[in-house]
């Protein structure tokens, strides 16, 4: 499963353990939604305006001083509690992510190793 030794798993696990009462929240949500289904669709439109209008700022924001890929990767988020290509899109990018970190930490030690004789 996870390997201790990685720097980041501590941190999944502890996001795993917050996220359990949204996602046990949220599927009570979509249940409660899915029984009307004038509500579903209004849920849908207004999440996908929402996600979209989100990752649109993230955009604008990408060339200035800030956060705006953090804001796009929050805007794929709310769209993927919806759309399953958004999720996927997420969780590539997530890993795309992680193996970047992977390759920095690792060209950061080498750099540090042939400093010190």
């Amino acid at each position: 499963m996870s390997d201790p030794s990685e720097p980041g798993d501590d941190d999944y696990a502890a996001a795993n353990r917050i996220g359990r009462p949204v996602a046990r929240w949220m599927s009570r949500w979509r249940v409660a939604i899915q029984k009307r289904p004038w509500l579903d669709r209004v849920y849908r439109v207004l999440l996908t305006a929402v996600g979209a209008l989100i990752v649109v700022i993230g955009l604008i924001l990408v060339p200035l001083p800030g956060p705006g890929w953090l804001i796009v990767f929050i805007g794929l988020t709310v769209l993927g509690s919806e759309y399953h290509w958004a999720r996927r899109l997420t969780s590539w990018l997530r890993m795309q992510l992680a193996r970047f970190w992977t390759w920095w930490r690792a060209r950061k030690e080498r750099r540090e190793a042939r400093r010190l004789p």
